[in-house]
């Protein structure tokens, strides 16, 4: 905790005092068709997961979907966010799950009505939290400031400005 606390002071303290210093291109994430619906997913210094569809949806199940891995990304950086404000103001966390749940009408990814989206119409994330001495309320306010500043989730809740570019080979 001390070791996470020291990194983000050191960090907060470099952006305070050069603010331009906070704004960066994030690294891209570059998928690439392998067979059927499986693709892999790289990233500038070799990171690397795969995905693959059901098979109801002509996928062979042999990775989780995209759709897992967007709730998987609200669930970690959420977490993540509250684990770093827990290591700051000097909480030692006993518990952190965080859960996320979603909803979405398969009519859009199939395209069988343009009405319906393939976008998910539902978000949900649930917070299991505890700390030994810390009193409910603080620890509710602990998730929601997590939340608040989850990279991941604000980005689901704001719908950021989105751009397609299509090079054709």
């Amino acid at each position: 905790m001390t070791s996470i606390r020291e990194a983000i002071e050191k960090t907060s303290a470099a952006i305070a005092a050069q603010p331009e210093k906070a704004h960066s291109r994030n690294a891209p994430a570059t998928a690439r068709l392998l067979d059927g619906l499986r693709c892999e997913v790289k990233g500038p210094k070799g990171e690397t997961v795969r995905t693959d569809m059901p098979p109801a949806m002509g996928g062979a199940a042999s990775a989780p979907n995209p759709g897992w891995l967007l709730r998987a990304a609200v669930a970690s950086c959420t977490a993540t966010a509250i684990a770093m404000r827990a290591a700051k103001l000097g909480i030692d966390l006993t518990t952190l799950e965080v859960t996320a749940e979603s909803s979405s009408d398969n009519r859009g990814i199939l395209g069988l009505d343009e009405k319906i989206s393939a976008g998910l119409s539902q978000l949900t994330v649930r917070v299991k939290i505890g700390a030994t001495g810390m009193p409910a309320a603080g620890l509710r306010e602990l998730a929601e400031w997590g939340d608040r500043h989850s990279p991941v989730a604000c980005t689901a809740r704001i719908s950021p400005r989105y751009s397609l570019e299509v090079e054709v080979v």
